[in-house]
């Protein structure tokens, strides 16, 4: 299924594990839809990006929010909360990609209208399929709004 947008898709990733910034790099990279993926590693910047502060005023505003909860200044969920609460970026789909499988982080994250929630996978293969994954479902099936 092959969609063709009319621009590029923007993508905010929220995350700071090196590791897993360049592996979600390297597979949007070489994926199917054409995208522009940008990069902050706490939350502090996260929120500074999606509210044009500071070294951010000529940010795009984001089609697409990959998040993850465990983050350094300000954790995933606040800023999870800032997104869903502000006006012009509630519409925004959040997807939460973090290591915890806790319970009580997935009830809070939905609580607070995350579009989704996956777990990180410890094993290389299955990482790079989960965002392979992401990419097929969240920018070539669902419509998402766009700026």
């Amino acid at each position: 299924m092959d969609q063709k947008l009319s621009s590029d898709v923007e993508i905010l990733l929220v995350e700071d594990n090196p590791g897993d910034i360049r592996l979600i790099v390297e597979v949007l990279k070489d994926g199917k839809i054409k995208n522009n993926l940008s990069v902050v590693e706490d939350g502090e910047q996260a929120l500074a990006y999606l509210l044009r502060e500071g070294i951010y005023t000529d940010a795009i505003v984001p089609d697409i929010i990959l998040l993850d909860l465990n983050l350094p200044k300000i954790n995933g969920t606040e800023v999870l909360a800032e997104i869903k609460k502000h006006p012009l970026l509630k519409h925004i789909p959040v997807i939460i990609l973090t290591t915890s499988e806790a319970e009580q982080d997935i009830l809070r994250a939905y609580d607070l209208h995350a579009n989704c929630y996956i777990t990180k996978p410890v094993n290389l293969d299955q990482f790079l399929n989960v965002v392979r994954s992401i990419e097929e479902f969240w920018l070539t099936i669902v419509k998402i709004p766009r700026r």
